[in-house]
């Protein structure tokens, strides 16, 4: 699939939709911004979770962040080969990078995920933010 035809929340998680169930990962922009990713915890197959609740950590050499669910629902599936190989989420994070698949209970919640225009629009807006703290800090000094 291509980054055009995923949904985006503002924590850079992308998920593709077909019929009612979900495949997550994370966008190329968190994978880069991130850097080489050396650890995944992800849930097991079974867990039901509510949209935006945390669904795993992903380490990377720089930080540790939570993954959230875009969606509610039951997961169905979780990408062993990404658990095993997690630099596999910097190379190909729509294809191969995915984490899970969630049966949504909710179709409805998709309605507040950001389109791919969407998303590089927020994500020129964040990135602009940051230059504009990065200003302040200086002039502060």
């Amino acid at each position: 699939m291509s980054p055009e035809e995923c949904l985006y929340t503002k924590e850079h998680e992308w998920i593709h939709v077909e019929k009612d169930v979900a495949t997550i990962g994370i966008s190329d922009y968190a994978a880069g911004e991130l850097g080489d990713i050396v650890y995944l915890e992800l849930p097991e197959p079974g867990s039901s979770v509510s949209q935006m609740d945390p669904i795993g950590t992903i380490e990377a050499v720089k930080t540790v962040a939570d993954l959230f669910s875009p969606v509610s629902g039951e997961i169905l599936e979780v990408n062993g080969d990404v658990a095993a190989n997690p630099e596999i989420v910097n190379k190909d994070p729509y294809e191969e990078g995915w984490f899970i698949k969630i049966k949504m209970s909710d179709p409805g919640e998709l309605d507040v995920l950001f389109d791919y225009e969407e998303y590089k629009e927020y994500l020129g807006e964040q990135e602009a933010d940051e230059h504009d703290d990065d200003i302040q800090e200086e002039e502060d000094e």
